[in-house]
């Protein structure tokens, strides 16, 4: 393969045509990767946004475990019974069933790289 070459469909995203939506808690999110769509099976890779302010509702999944992975923005973190605060280069895992939700402290937007296993599921989010 060359240089010039791009994996067969569904192996590669380009962020520019991952089209954001609404999630069930109210973020912005980008699918960079599902199943859906892509070639993955097992899990999800989204980007989602929130901006300064703003806070995600407390929700849980009852199947997926998620990864949240902070590139950008200061944000303050709810985990079951634990309110901390994350920063870019901070990442958590959020074990299936715990309630959590994050919230925008900073005066940029909050990004957050969101990997799902098993993949992300509307019908999987239970808003609390």
């Amino acid at each position: 393969m060359s240089v010039a070459e791009r994996p067969a469909d569904g192996l590669f995203t380009r962020y520019a045509d991952a089209a954001p939506y609404r999630t069930r808690d109210g973020s912005l999110i980008r699918e960079l990767m599902h199943p859906a769509r892509h070639a993955s099976q097992r899990q999800s890779l989204a980007e989602a946004e929130v901006a300064p302010g703003q806070v995600s509702a407390l929700h849980r999944h009852r199947r997926s475990e998620e990864v949240y992975h902070v590139t950008r923005g200061q944000g303050e973190m709810t985990l079951g019974g634990a309110v901390f605060p994350v920063g870019a280069g901070d990442t958590v895992c959020i074990p299936a069933g715990v309630p959590h939700r994050i919230r925008n402290i900073g005066a940029q937007p909050l990004r957050i790289l969101c990997c799902c296993s098993p993949p992300y599921a509307h019908e999987d989010t239970e808003l609390l």
